[in-house]
């Protein structure tokens, strides 16, 4: 009767509370680590320090990895889903400890840990998949990237330490398909990711890659409006964004862009400039004294600047 009861009361008291806090510390820094970097991305906050420099954390956070494509051209940054994992595993780790959690607590501790057993182990080996592409792809250093990792790989083992399993090959098993699903789909996406127009890129160092598409005479006329109001825009040469925002463009309107190469180690760069302008991502235009960062249209850049030419862009 007695190791029944100490039995039961174990089963309530599933896992360690010790555990959950520090998960809920941890996700805590992912949610300012990855919410800072997506809010930056969006425009919504300034210029970020990058620890270790800025050129590596925009290298990699601009990369073709740094930003998921979805259907009808959307675009949503990588660490938008990082931020809600994120606040996924805040939610769960403190779920239990609400006070006015009473009725069904064993249950629902129990659910909870398995949340939190899945959710940080896709995230730990879906962070490994990224700090490969960093290392071996992108090759670059960034503070940010490798912060969110660490705290992935963290989250997992206080999971398999502070969760109280009673079976441990249940864990090992369920574990093993969830980590095989996000390895699989990681590397499914991260090969769908690396677009041919960047071997390019890759050829020739220091260039951007050549302008394909053709311009329309509209395009044409609001790139020379934007040159004559003394429009910037400001980039870097291995930026696929930015070879994008060209490609709206096409080559002949491009020729009479003002164009700023920012990257250190791209041909003919100002990055001493571009410093001083507080770039931070690219492209960035700079219209009438102001910084908007991201792909514009041609419609968005045409009413900035005040064009008046035709617009059948």
């Amino acid at each position: 009767m007695v190791k029944s009861r100490l039995k039961s009361r174990r089963r309530q008291d599933q896992g360690f509370k010790w555990a959950r806090v520090s998960m809920a510390i941890l996700a805590t820094i992912g949610v300012i680590d990855t919410g800072s970097i997506t809010f930056n991305r969006w425009g919504w906050i300034g210029s970020l320090t990058c620890p270790g420099g800025a050129e590596g954390c925009d290298k990699v956070l601009n990369s073709p990895w740094g930003t998921v494509i979805l259907g009808n051209g959307l675009a949503i940054p990588l660490s938008f889903f990082g931020l809600i994992s994120y606040l996924a595993v805040l939610f769960l780790a403190i779920l239990p400890l609400l006070p006015a959690i009473s009725k069904k607590k064993a249950d629902l501790t129990r659910k909870t840990w398995w949340g939190l057993f899945f959710i940080s182990c896709g995230m730990a080996v879906f962070s490994l998949i990224l700090m490969g592409l960093m290392i071996f792809e992108i090759k670059a250093f960034c503070f940010f990237c490798l912060l969110s990792a660490a705290i992935s790989l963290t989250l997992l083992v206080l999971t398999i330490i502070g969760g109280g399993w009673d079976q441990p090959g249940d864990l090992i098993f369920r574990g093993l398909l969830v980590s095989l699903a996000f390895l699989l789909g990681g590397l499914i996406w991260a090969s769908a990711a690396n677009p041919q127009k960047q071997q390019s890129v890759a050829s020739l160092r220091g260039v951007a890659p050549r302008v394909e598409t053709t311009s329309t005479s509209a395009a044409i006329k609001l790139a020379k409006h934007l040159e004559a109001e003394g429009v910037v825009m400001y980039s870097a040469y291995w930026c696929p964004h930015c070879h994008e925002q060209k490609e709206i463009f096409g080559k002949e309107a491009v020729s009479n862009l003002v164009i700023i190469e920012c990257a250190i180690d791209g041909v003919n760069n100002q990055r001493e400039l571009c410093e001083r302008k507080g770039i931070t991502g690219y492209p960035s235009w700079e219209i009438n004294g102001q910084l908007e960062s991201g792909i514009q249209s041609l419609e968005e850049l045409a009413n900035l600047s005040r064009y008046q030419g035709p617009r059948n862009f």
